[in-house]
This record gives C-alpha cells, sequence and structure tokens, in this order.
C-alpha cells in the first residue's frame, strides 16, 4: 500500500510539472479538439513508465513521449484520411465539402522560411521557440546528442534567416513593386 501512494505521490508532483508545458506542445501541434486526448495519452505513458523517468528533470523526457504519442496521433490520423479518402472516391463529388487547413503562423515569412525545412528541423526550431528548450533538452526529446542537436539548429536558424531576407530583397525591390527595368541599348 505504501508504495502506491509513494508511486501516486511522484506521479503528481511530476504532473504538477509537466502538465502545462506539454498541453501548451500539443495546442501548438495539433488542432484544439485533440488536446486532451494526446495530453491524456501522455500523461498515461509517463504514468506507466515514471519508473524510467529522469528524477532531476521530467520535462524533457515527458516532451520525447507527447512527440511519440503526436506521431501515433497523426498515424491514426493519416490512416483515417486514407479511408475518407476511398469514402470519397465511391461517394457522388457534390456530396462532399473539404474545408482549408488552419494556417500555423501569423507571420506569412515566417511560415514560407519554415516549410523550406525538413520536418525534423522544424520541430527542433519549434522545441526552441516555443517551448524555450535548451538544445541539451531538445536532444532528450528527440533523442541525439546536445551537439549534433546545436549544430543542426544553428543550422536551421540560419536557413531561416537566408530565407526571410531573401524575401524582404524580393519585396523591397522595384521589381516587386511591378517596375521593369528596360535593357540599355
Amino acid at each position: 500500500m505504501d508504495i502506491d501512494l509513494a508511486r501516486r505521490g511522484q506521479f503528481e508532483s511530476v504532473v504538477d510539472v509537466v502538465y502545462e508545458p506539454l498541453q501548451r506542445y500539443f495546442a501548438r501541434r495539433t488542432q484544439p479538439a485533440d488536446v486532451s486526448e494526446l495530453l491524456n495519452d501522455a500523461l498515461l505513458v509517463i504514468w506507466r513508465r515514471l519508473d524510467q523517468l529522469p528524477a532531476d528533470d521530467p520535462l524533457p523526457w515527458s516532451y520525447g513521449v507527447a512527440k511519440r504519442c503526436l506521431a501515433n496521433h497523426r498515424r491514426g490520423s493519416q490512416r483515417r484520411l486514407r479511408l475518407v479518402g476511398k469514402m470519397i472516391e465511391r461517394a457522388p463529388r457534390d456530396s462532399v465539402a473539404l474545408g482549408t487547413p488552419m494556417a500555423e503562423f501569423d507571420n506569412p515569412r515566417l511560415e514560407a522560411a519554415l516549410a523550406e525545412l525538413d520536418e525534423s528541423d522544424r520541430e527542433l526550431i519549434r522545441l526552441w521557440a516555443w517551448e524555450q528548450l535548451e538544445p541539451r533538452e531538445i536532444a532528450v526529446v528527440l533523442d541525439m546528442t546536445p551537439n549534433a542537436v546545436s549544430l543542426r539548429l544553428t543550422r536551421a536558424k540560419k536557413t531561416i534567416v537566408s530565407s526571410m531576407e531573401r524575401q524582404n530583397v524580393a519585396a523591397a525591390g522595384q521589381e516587386g513593386l511591378g517596375h521593369r527595368r528596360e535593357p540599355r541599348p
């Protein structure tokens, strides 16, 4: 009985630390309707694997759990979408109305710059910018070395800056205003 109480107390103290950060993590990466389900899934995994949880800093490890729960959720969603796609193919064309996806960012230039990165580098940037994790913590989430995280993070930031600078040059130049220089004879 004492073991169960101790385990419960340990879990509750971990939940106090990870609940809100994981909730924000999911809210930034999925639809609002899916956040509580994903959070529950992550907390269930944390409960089941409580003995594997690092005692000194449970948050990065918990982000790793959340990342895998989100990946499982996305795979399930993709399976459902494929099924819906098959159903749409068999249904009359005028009976289905498809919605448009929500924009992830309010800044179209930043969204375009992030789109140039592959998904793993976008996730690395999100963990750094949104979750404000240090490279050593990101390394735990992504199961990488801190050095590899630092290198990839530096490279991803440079790619974003370069892309946004290219967008600024295009928008600031005369050609961006619809003017063209005539070639000299």
